[in-house]
Protein backbone atom coordinates (compact mmCIF):
# COMPACT_ATOMS: atom_id res chain seq x y z
CA UNK A 1 0.00 0.00 0.00
CA UNK A 2 1.39 3.37 -1.01
CA UNK A 3 1.02 6.35 1.31
CA UNK A 4 2.18 9.95 1.17
CA UNK A 5 4.56 11.03 3.90
CA UNK A 6 3.36 14.30 5.40
CA UNK A 7 6.37 15.25 7.53
CA UNK A 8 8.96 16.14 4.88
CA UNK A 9 9.57 19.41 3.09
CA UNK A 10 7.58 18.04 0.14
CA UNK A 11 4.95 15.27 0.07
CA UNK A 12 6.57 12.04 -1.11
CA UNK A 13 5.30 8.53 -1.83
CA UNK A 14 6.04 5.94 0.86
CA UNK A 15 5.53 2.22 0.31
CA UNK A 16 4.09 0.51 3.38
CA UNK A 17 4.34 -3.23 3.96
CA UNK A 18 0.81 -4.69 4.07
CA UNK A 19 1.69 -6.40 7.35
CA UNK A 20 2.95 -3.19 8.98
CA UNK A 21 0.83 -0.34 7.69
CA UNK A 22 1.29 2.71 9.95
CA UNK A 23 -1.65 4.83 11.13
CA UNK A 24 -2.79 7.07 8.29
CA UNK A 25 -5.32 9.70 7.30
CA UNK A 26 -7.23 9.44 4.03
CA UNK A 27 -8.75 11.96 1.64
CA UNK A 28 -12.19 11.89 0.02
CA UNK A 29 -12.81 14.36 -2.79
CA UNK A 30 -14.26 14.89 -6.24
CA UNK A 31 -11.67 14.67 -8.99
CA UNK A 32 -11.03 17.92 -10.81
CA UNK A 33 -8.76 19.10 -13.62
CA UNK A 34 -5.07 18.23 -13.43
CA UNK A 35 -5.16 15.82 -10.54
CA UNK A 36 -1.67 14.55 -9.70
CA UNK A 37 -1.34 10.90 -10.71
CA UNK A 38 1.23 8.34 -9.55
CA UNK A 39 3.50 8.98 -12.55
CA UNK A 40 3.30 12.75 -11.97
CA UNK A 41 4.65 12.28 -8.46
CA UNK A 42 7.94 11.11 -9.98
CA UNK A 43 8.49 14.53 -11.58
CA UNK A 44 8.87 17.25 -8.90
CA UNK A 45 8.73 20.10 -11.43
CA UNK A 46 5.65 18.84 -13.26
CA UNK A 47 3.61 18.04 -10.15
CA UNK A 48 4.17 21.45 -8.60
CA UNK A 49 2.70 23.10 -11.68
CA UNK A 50 -0.47 21.02 -11.68
CA UNK A 51 -3.74 22.35 -10.22
CA UNK A 52 -4.18 19.29 -8.04
CA UNK A 53 -0.83 19.72 -6.27
CA UNK A 54 -2.11 22.34 -3.83
CA UNK A 55 -4.82 19.92 -2.67
CA UNK A 56 -2.18 17.33 -1.81
CA UNK A 57 0.05 19.85 -0.06
CA UNK A 58 -2.75 21.34 2.05
CA UNK A 59 -4.14 17.93 2.97
CA UNK A 60 -0.66 16.85 4.05
CA UNK A 61 -0.24 19.99 6.14
CA UNK A 62 -3.58 19.32 7.81
CA UNK A 63 -2.73 15.69 8.52
CA UNK A 64 0.71 16.62 9.84
CA UNK A 65 -0.79 19.27 12.15
CA UNK A 66 -2.97 16.54 13.65
CA UNK A 67 0.05 14.23 14.08
CA UNK A 68 -0.70 11.88 11.20
CA UNK A 69 2.57 11.11 9.43
CA UNK A 70 0.90 9.51 6.43
CA UNK A 71 -2.08 10.14 4.19
CA UNK A 72 -3.65 8.20 1.30
CA UNK A 73 -4.85 9.78 -1.94
CA UNK A 74 -6.76 7.84 -4.57
CA UNK A 75 -5.15 9.92 -7.31
CA UNK A 76 -1.43 9.39 -6.74
CA UNK A 77 -1.19 6.34 -4.46
CA UNK A 78 -2.37 3.91 -7.15
CA UNK A 79 -0.45 3.14 -10.34
CA UNK A 80 -3.44 3.11 -12.67
CA UNK A 81 -1.30 2.07 -15.61
CA UNK A 82 -1.21 -1.40 -14.02
CA UNK A 83 -4.54 -3.18 -14.48
CA UNK A 84 -3.74 -5.68 -11.73
CA UNK A 85 -2.86 -2.95 -9.25
CA UNK A 86 -5.96 -0.95 -10.15
CA UNK A 87 -8.17 -4.03 -9.70
CA UNK A 88 -6.60 -4.82 -6.33
CA UNK A 89 -6.98 -1.20 -5.19
CA UNK A 90 -10.66 -0.99 -6.16
CA UNK A 91 -11.38 -4.28 -4.40
CA UNK A 92 -9.52 -2.97 -1.34
CA UNK A 93 -10.95 0.56 -1.38
CA UNK A 94 -13.59 0.02 1.28
CA UNK A 95 -10.96 -1.51 3.55
CA UNK A 96 -8.57 1.39 2.94
CA UNK A 97 -11.22 3.83 4.16
CA UNK A 98 -12.41 1.70 7.06
CA UNK A 99 -8.85 1.22 8.34
CA UNK A 100 -7.96 4.93 8.14
CA UNK A 101 -7.69 6.76 11.45
CA UNK A 102 -9.48 9.76 10.00
CA UNK A 103 -11.00 10.79 6.68
CA UNK A 104 -10.90 14.35 5.36
CA UNK A 105 -13.81 15.00 3.00
CA UNK A 106 -12.89 17.98 0.86
CA UNK A 107 -15.87 19.78 -0.71
CA UNK A 108 -14.27 22.03 -3.34
CA UNK A 109 -17.58 23.72 -4.23
CA UNK A 110 -18.67 24.48 -0.67
CA UNK A 111 -18.22 28.14 0.19
CA UNK A 112 -16.66 28.78 3.59
CA UNK A 113 -19.13 31.45 4.63
CA UNK A 114 -21.97 28.94 4.45
CA UNK A 115 -20.13 26.49 6.66
CA UNK A 116 -20.34 28.81 9.63
CA UNK A 117 -23.89 30.09 9.23
CA UNK A 118 -25.79 27.19 7.69
CA UNK A 119 -25.16 23.75 6.27
CA UNK A 120 -27.80 24.19 3.58
CA UNK A 121 -25.03 24.47 0.99
CA UNK A 122 -24.20 20.82 1.51
CA UNK A 123 -27.24 19.75 -0.50
CA UNK A 124 -25.77 21.06 -3.75
CA UNK A 125 -22.20 19.84 -3.30
CA UNK A 126 -20.97 17.53 -6.05
CA UNK A 127 -19.40 15.28 -3.43
CA UNK A 128 -22.84 13.88 -2.58
CA UNK A 129 -23.63 13.08 -6.23
CA UNK A 130 -20.53 11.02 -7.00
CA UNK A 131 -20.51 7.25 -6.81
CA UNK A 132 -17.23 6.51 -5.06
CA UNK A 133 -17.94 8.90 -2.20
CA UNK A 134 -20.73 6.59 -0.99
CA UNK A 135 -18.31 4.11 0.56
CA UNK A 136 -15.99 6.94 1.54
CA UNK A 137 -18.78 8.28 3.73
CA UNK A 138 -19.82 4.95 5.25
CA UNK A 139 -16.53 3.12 5.79
CA UNK A 140 -14.37 5.49 7.89
CA UNK A 141 -14.84 5.71 11.64
CA UNK A 142 -14.38 9.48 11.57
CA UNK A 143 -15.07 11.87 8.71
CA UNK A 144 -14.37 15.60 8.89
CA UNK A 145 -15.81 17.83 6.18
CA UNK A 146 -13.93 20.84 4.84
CA UNK A 147 -15.02 23.68 2.60
CA UNK A 148 -13.23 25.10 -0.43
CA UNK A 149 -10.48 26.88 1.53
CA UNK A 150 -10.13 24.01 4.03
CA UNK A 151 -12.32 25.60 6.68
CA UNK A 152 -13.87 22.89 8.84
CA UNK A 153 -17.61 22.40 8.28
CA UNK A 154 -18.29 19.61 10.75
CA UNK A 155 -17.94 15.89 11.34
CA UNK A 156 -19.96 12.87 10.32
CA UNK A 157 -21.31 12.79 13.86
CA UNK A 158 -22.19 16.48 14.14
CA UNK A 159 -23.79 16.54 10.67
CA UNK A 160 -25.55 13.17 10.89
CA UNK A 161 -29.09 14.54 10.45
CA UNK A 162 -28.36 16.49 7.28
CA UNK A 163 -26.19 13.68 5.92
CA UNK A 164 -29.07 11.24 6.35
CA UNK A 165 -31.42 13.74 4.71
CA UNK A 166 -29.13 14.11 1.70
CA UNK A 167 -28.05 10.49 1.24
CA UNK A 168 -30.91 8.45 2.70
CA UNK A 169 -28.41 6.49 4.80
CA UNK A 170 -29.61 5.95 8.41
CA UNK A 171 -27.48 7.66 11.05
CA UNK A 172 -26.91 4.31 12.78
CA UNK A 173 -25.09 3.13 9.68
CA UNK A 174 -23.17 6.39 9.26
CA UNK A 175 -21.97 6.25 12.86
CA UNK A 176 -21.32 2.49 12.86
CA UNK A 177 -23.96 1.84 15.51
CA UNK A 178 -25.47 -0.78 13.22
CA UNK A 179 -23.87 -3.26 10.83
CA UNK A 180 -24.36 -2.92 7.09
CA UNK A 181 -25.59 -6.50 6.96
CA UNK A 182 -28.64 -5.43 8.99
CA UNK A 183 -29.85 -3.38 6.03
CA UNK A 184 -31.65 -5.06 3.15
CA UNK A 185 -29.97 -5.35 -0.23
CA UNK A 186 -32.61 -3.10 -1.79
CA UNK A 187 -31.96 -0.41 0.84
CA UNK A 188 -28.22 -0.46 0.28
CA UNK A 189 -28.63 -0.31 -3.49
CA UNK A 190 -30.96 2.65 -3.12
CA UNK A 191 -28.14 4.68 -1.53
CA UNK A 192 -26.28 4.57 -4.84
CA UNK A 193 -29.30 5.55 -6.94
CA UNK A 194 -28.71 8.65 -9.00
CA UNK A 195 -25.00 8.89 -8.20
CA UNK A 196 -22.81 9.73 -11.16
CA UNK A 197 -19.92 7.67 -12.48
CA UNK A 198 -17.46 8.34 -15.26
CA UNK A 199 -17.61 4.71 -16.40
CA UNK A 200 -20.74 2.56 -16.45
CA UNK A 201 -18.99 -0.40 -14.87
CA UNK A 202 -18.11 1.60 -11.78
CA UNK A 203 -21.81 1.66 -10.82
CA UNK A 204 -21.24 -1.93 -9.79
CA UNK A 205 -17.69 -1.70 -8.50
CA UNK A 206 -18.47 1.12 -6.07
CA UNK A 207 -20.90 -1.19 -4.25
CA UNK A 208 -18.57 -4.13 -3.69
CA UNK A 209 -17.45 -2.94 -0.27
CA UNK A 210 -21.00 -2.09 0.77
CA UNK A 211 -22.01 -5.70 0.10
CA UNK A 212 -18.75 -7.33 1.14
CA UNK A 213 -18.10 -9.02 -2.20
CA UNK A 214 -15.10 -9.06 -4.50
CA UNK A 215 -14.71 -9.50 -8.25
CA UNK A 216 -12.14 -8.70 -10.94
CA UNK A 217 -12.35 -5.36 -12.71
CA UNK A 218 -13.45 -5.75 -16.32
CA UNK A 219 -14.10 -2.59 -18.32
CA UNK A 220 -15.76 -2.41 -21.70
CA UNK A 221 -18.71 -4.65 -20.78
CA UNK A 222 -21.01 -1.85 -19.65
CA UNK A 223 -24.10 -2.94 -17.68
CA UNK A 224 -22.81 -6.51 -17.48
CA UNK A 225 -20.68 -5.45 -14.49
CA UNK A 226 -23.86 -4.82 -12.51
CA UNK A 227 -25.11 -8.29 -13.41
CA UNK A 228 -21.86 -9.76 -12.10
CA UNK A 229 -22.28 -7.79 -8.88
CA UNK A 230 -25.78 -9.15 -8.32
CA UNK A 231 -24.58 -12.67 -9.01
CA UNK A 232 -21.85 -12.28 -6.38
CA UNK A 233 -24.36 -10.93 -3.87
CA UNK A 234 -26.67 -13.89 -4.49
CA UNK A 235 -23.80 -16.24 -3.60
CA UNK A 236 -23.51 -14.84 -0.08
CA UNK A 237 -27.02 -13.61 0.72
CA UNK A 238 -30.54 -15.03 0.81
CA UNK A 239 -32.09 -11.56 1.07
CA UNK A 240 -34.80 -11.60 -1.57
CA UNK A 241 -35.17 -7.83 -1.68
CA UNK A 242 -32.56 -8.05 -4.44
CA UNK A 243 -35.44 -9.26 -6.61
CA UNK A 244 -37.36 -6.05 -5.99
CA UNK A 245 -34.59 -3.56 -6.70
CA UNK A 246 -35.07 -1.49 -9.80
CA UNK A 247 -33.58 1.98 -10.00
CA UNK A 248 -34.77 2.40 -13.58
CA UNK A 249 -35.72 0.09 -16.42
CA UNK A 250 -32.03 -0.35 -17.16
CA UNK A 251 -30.37 -2.87 -19.43
CA UNK A 252 -29.01 -4.70 -16.38
CA UNK A 253 -32.55 -5.28 -15.07
CA UNK A 254 -33.80 -6.52 -18.44
CA UNK A 255 -30.87 -8.92 -18.73
CA UNK A 256 -31.16 -10.15 -15.16
CA UNK A 257 -34.94 -10.61 -15.20
CA UNK A 258 -34.90 -14.23 -16.46
CA UNK A 259 -32.30 -15.13 -13.83
CA UNK A 260 -34.40 -13.49 -11.11
CA UNK A 261 -37.45 -15.45 -12.20
CA UNK A 262 -35.49 -18.71 -12.09
CA UNK A 263 -34.01 -17.87 -8.69
CA UNK A 264 -37.48 -17.17 -7.34
CA UNK A 265 -38.70 -20.58 -8.44
CA UNK A 266 -35.65 -22.35 -7.00
CA UNK A 267 -35.21 -20.48 -3.73
CA UNK A 268 -38.64 -19.50 -2.50
CA UNK A 269 -42.29 -19.99 -3.20
CA UNK A 270 -43.31 -16.45 -2.37
CA UNK A 271 -41.89 -13.05 -1.51
CA UNK A 272 -43.38 -12.91 1.96
CA UNK A 273 -39.86 -12.25 3.27
CA UNK A 274 -39.78 -9.10 1.20
CA UNK A 275 -43.15 -7.94 2.44
CA UNK A 276 -41.91 -8.18 6.02
CA UNK A 277 -38.73 -6.20 5.38
CA UNK A 278 -38.80 -2.68 6.86
CA UNK A 279 -36.56 -1.50 4.01
CA UNK A 280 -38.37 -3.11 1.09
CA UNK A 281 -38.85 -1.33 -2.21
CA UNK A 282 -41.89 -1.65 -4.48
CA UNK A 283 -42.53 -5.21 -5.64
CA UNK A 284 -41.91 -5.67 -9.34
CA UNK A 285 -44.08 -7.72 -11.68
CA UNK A 286 -42.40 -10.71 -13.26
Amino acid sequence: MRLIQTTGTDPEIFFADEQQIPPYAIISHVWEEEEVMFQDMQDPFKRKNMKGWSKIVLACELACSEDWDYIWFDTCCIDKSSSSELSEAINSMYRYYSKAEICYAYLADMQSGLSRSSNSGLHVCKWFTRGWTLQELIAPKTVIFFAKDWEKIGTKASLQEILTEITGIPSDILLSRADLSEMSIAARMSWAAGRQMTRIEDRAYLLMGVFGVFMPMIYGKGEHAFIRLQEEILKVSDDHTIFTWKEKETMSWRLMKPLFCLMRLLSCSSLSCVESSPHRTQRLPI
